[in-house]
């Protein structure tokens, strides 16, 4: 109802010709690479005790506290393709064709896009930095370079690099950082002057900075983190050692540079007096790269992100919602605001009736589970570019995983015999060496060398998982305690399984209507050879 009310709302806006000016909101999305779910303003909802307390995101801070602050929010896949795929069709990741894989990818363009539905619809589009990858611009969401604006340059991206570069060439750190940040700020105000008068923008901020590979001790020394403020405060299958907190604060260093450029944006909305008409939403894509059971992981650890949304004028604010979203919600929840019709194929739902609604905690009983998968991820990192295919169920309590192929590696091929580990400097600058689903890593390159001094964290983190797991999220917050095969909780399994395989098949998950036939075979993996005799 709440859909077709606000289109005729603004179609009949529209037909009005004594409207100068289109009455839609902005629409400002800023959405960071790898960001998992770690900003300073859970760290009260925490309880204390975790990452959290050592973030320091006062700009997402801001959105949260004036806006609607999502407890439970979730990628639909932990890798970038897949989840920007969902995001922007407003679908499952399983729906979008080869867009549900990283490389390898190609854009369905019969797929509706959420971005050029509001472009169709009046809205001024544009983005800077990343959006969808890989694939030509043509086959993107965005379409071409009329929609990039990078004028002003792309060295964001690699934030400490370019930090490190320039100081070791004489300029001070801060001088350094705010050359950055002044180009974040000229590529938003080439943006703006592009939009014609009285037209609502839609404006996608995608640096990747936070993705690897940053300098190691960038976070100390360009931010002020202490590593050892991380004591006691590392997720337990992360080991609590020097270089895996330099790793974590380095890590947090790169997003508060993110917040410090949303800040900025959010400045210069305020200047022009356009914030208070601009619905500001602030996500990342997955979870923490190079840090086991991260980043192409169904672990809360790899899935669950940030999600802040801002609209004072329309949505009221200070609230903390409980309800589990998934970031395909964001699609039909964009076109909701700009007053366009949502498609039929988008399974996503929209957010606007829970940011509408004034109450805090559970606001819509429905909204009780998500549902996150993966197919692959690197190409290479397992013969014949086949998948680790998995799909999970979260719901308040319990976190469920299937593993279709539980004889694969999760994180790839090991690529190494026991006895013959790659020396440490290819482990920490070549992905591809061993266990490619894992981004290369100082964490990572640790954890390998010293496997058999810290068997149980290394084979929470490389080791092949058993075909169902289950965590019971009351005892085990961090998700290492498989339960699946203990005989009091075998009907909680039974129920969830089914809850998920029903919802799989309903929503035209080829791994359960075709078996995974689909992703086993090219172009989703290699063409299989005929063997020669």
């Amino acid at each position: 109802m709440y859909r077709i009310i606000a289109t005729l709302v603004f179609a009949a806006c529209f037909a009005l010709p004594c409207l100068a000016a289109d009455p839609r909101p902005n629409i400002l999305f800023a959405f960071a690479d790898d960001w998992g779910r770690y900003a300073s303003a859970y760290a009260e909802l925490d309880g204390g005790g975790t990452i959290n307390d050592v973030a320091d995101t006062p700009n997402f801070d801001r959105v949260a506290k004036e806006g609607v602050l999502f407890r439970n929010a979730f990628v639909n896949a932990p890798s970038c393709t897949p989840c920007r795929s969902a995001l922007l069709s407003g679908q499952y990741f399983f729906r979008t064709g080869r867009g549900a894989i990283l490389q390898g990818a190609v854009w369905d363009a019969s797929i509706p896009s959420y971005p050029l539905l509001l472009r169709d619809n009046g809205y001024h589009i544009g983005h800077t930095y990343k959006v969808w990858s890989p694939g030509k611009p043509s086959d993107a969401p965005y379409g071409g370079k009329e929609y990039s604006y990078v004028k002003r340059g792309a060295k964001f991206n690699r934030f400490s690099q370019h930090v490190t570069a320039a100081v070791k060439n004489g300029k001070s750190i801060e001088d350094a950082k705010q050359t950055l940040l002044d180009e974040v700020a000229g590529n938003f105000d080439d943006f703006l002057s592009k939009r014609p008068n009285g037209k609502p923008f839609s404006y996608w901020f995608g640096p990747t900075n936070v993705h690897r590979k940053w300098i190691a001790g960038s976070g100390e020394r360009l931010w002020g983190i202490d590593p050892d403020d991380l004591k006691g405060k590392l997720p337990s299958f992360l080991p609590d050692v020097d270089v895996v907190r330099e790793d974590v604060a380095d890590y947090l260093g790169e997003i508060k540079a993110f917040d410090t450029a949303l800040g900025l944006m959010l400045k210069k909305l305020e200047e022009l007096g356009e914030l208070e008409n601009t619905v500001v939403v602030v996500s990342g894509d997955h979870g923490a790269p190079g840090f086991p059971r991260g980043k192409c992981n169904l672990y809360d650890f790899g899935v669950a992100v940030p999600l802040a949304v801002r609209f004072p004028k329309s949505f009221s604010g200070g609230r903390v919602v409980d309800d589990l979203v998934n970031l395909m919600d964001l699609a039909p929840t964009f076109l909701d605001v700009g007053g366009v019709a949502v498609p039929e194929v988008m399974t996503g739902r929209s957010l606007v009736p829970i940011l509408h609604s004034e109450n805090a905690g559970q606001v819509e009983a429905e909204r009780n589970f998500v549902i996150t998968g993966r197919e692959r991820h690197v190409a290479k990192a397992r013969p014949d570019m086949l998948p680790y295919p998995q799909r999970a169920l979260r719901t308040h309590d319990y976190l469920y995983i299937i593993n279709f192929k539980p004889d694969r590696w999760p994180m790839g091929s090991p690529n190494f015999e026991d006895d013959a580990l790659p020396p440490t400097d290819k482990l920490i600058n070549n992905t591809f060496v061993s266990f490619g689903d894992l981004d290369a890593s100082p964490t990572k390159a640790w954890m390998m060398e010293n496997r058999q001094t810290m068997a149980e964290a290394y084979d929470l983190g490389f080791a092949k998982r058993p075909a169902e797991e289950l965590y019971v999220l009351a005892d085990d917050l961090d998700q290492v305690d498989n339960v699946a095969a203990e005989a009091k909780y075998a009907k909680v399994k039974l129920k969830l399984r089914s809850q998920l395989l029903t919802e799989l098949a309903k929503q035209g998950d080829p791994r359960v209507t075709e078996d995974g036939r689909r992703f086993e075979n090219p172009p989703f993996a290699r063409e299989k050879k005929e063997p020669s005799f």
